[in-house]
């Protein structure tokens, strides 16, 4: 075996008076799926080469220690709200909320009691599927009410993994999830930059969003055109990551949110992505109006938030996130899509990551 074997035994513990254990979805063809209930953090995702030689593709820890002082976002499920709020404060229905900044001035990825720090509930249903629920008052970081929401992953006989999420809630708030994956298609003894940065890349937008100090969307829409956020033809994640900083950024890469070209709210392509060294190929589809690509412009190999499984240290730019979502910030931009949830309504999605082979 090529990749880190995980051993569920490393992985069950106990916390906020909840099991935490390491859960596996398989399909007939071999493709593997390995996740904990803490934070819904996929840890694994097994597939096939040109040559039908397995290994993994997802950065992750080998154990619940790994996990809890490792990146929080790595593998995560991410709510109630995905990537920033400027100044951590909206204005809903007249009424101001003020959330606890967890990132400077701003609040990213649901603040510090968002759901890739807690504990879901779930229910293996088969062998290739997995429900997985959270249900949790945010009133004390200054979301308005209570929200219940739903995971479910799924590992399919087409090699996806689908990822079909929900939400309700008993007061008006706002909502917006993502997953937050840190794929590498060369396999686990190959994360490096020097892999990553040679895949190539296709994402199906014409415009972006531009942002403005602290990566705060400043309510523009943006061509990609002549700009080294232009993917609408596939080539080298490298090719212009040097030239993707602004300078407002405080790294260089790749740290954006790209509008998707697809019907509002129907199952499309995002994004496709392919790494010549081992001939895997990963399509995005989602329901979701746009997606962020990351370059883990934030990775520095430093033990042990960033020592990962069999040991192997993940660098800046050794991977990358695609996290289907709606745009960031998007509370304070009535141009953006809404991601206003209320009382009687459901805020729901799905994202499929499904793994093919090339040449």
């Amino acid at each position: 075996m090529i990749y880190t074997p995980l051993q569920p035994e490393n992985f069950e513990t106990e916390l906020e008076g909840k099991p935490v254990k390491l859960y596996t979805l398989q399909n007939s063809r071999g493709m593997t799926v390995r996740f904990t209930n803490l934070g819904a953090k996929v840890l694994q995702i097994v597939v096939p080469d040109r040559d039908g030689v397995m290994d993994d593709v997802a950065l992750g820890y080998d154990s619940i220690v790994g996990v809890m002082h490792g990146q929080p976002s790595m593998g995560a499920f991410i709510g109630r709200y995905a990537n920033r709020i400027a100044n951590g404060a909206f204005t809903l229905d007249g009424v101001r909320h003020q959330i606890k900044p967890n990132s400077g001035a701003h609040v990213l990825h649901g603040g510090a009691n968002g759901s890739r720090h807690r504990v879901f509930d779930v229910m293996q249903l088969d062998g290739a599927c997995a429900h997985l629920a959270l249900h949790y008052t945010s009133e004390v970081d200054g979301f308005p009410g209570k929200l219940m929401s739903r995971v479910i992953y799924t590992v399919t006989e087409d090699n996806e993994l689908r990822i079909e999420y929900d939400a309700a809630c008993d007061s008006p708030t706002v909502v917006n999830m993502t997953s937050h994956i840190y794929f590498n298609l060369a396999g686990e003894r190959n994360i490096r930059p020097e892999t990553l940065l040679k895949h190539e890349l296709m994402l199906n937008a014409d415009t972006y969003t531009p942002v403005g100090p602290d990566q705060i969307p400043t309510g523009e829409i943006a061509s990609v055109a002549g700009t080294p956020l232009d993917f609408r033809q596939a080539h080298p994640v490298g090719a212009r990551i040097d030239a993707a900083t602004t300078a407002y950024e405080p790294h260089t890469g790749y740290d954006h949110n790209w509008i998707v070209d697809k019907p509002a709210g129907q199952l499309g392509l995002a994004a496709r992505l392919s790494d010549p060294l081992s001939g895997r190929v990963m399509e995005v589809h989602s329901t979701e109006p746009g997606i962020v690509f990351f370059s883990a412009n934030g990775l520095s190999g430093t033990a042990p938030r960033d020592i990962g499984k069999g040991g192997v240290a993940y660098t800046a730019r050794s991977a990358l996130c695609l996290e289907p979502a709606h745009f960031p910030d998007s509370p304070n931009h009535p141009n953006f899509p809404s991601t206003v949830l209320r009382p009687g309504e459901w805020f729901s999605g799905k994202t499929v990551y499904r793994f093919l082979t090339g040449p």
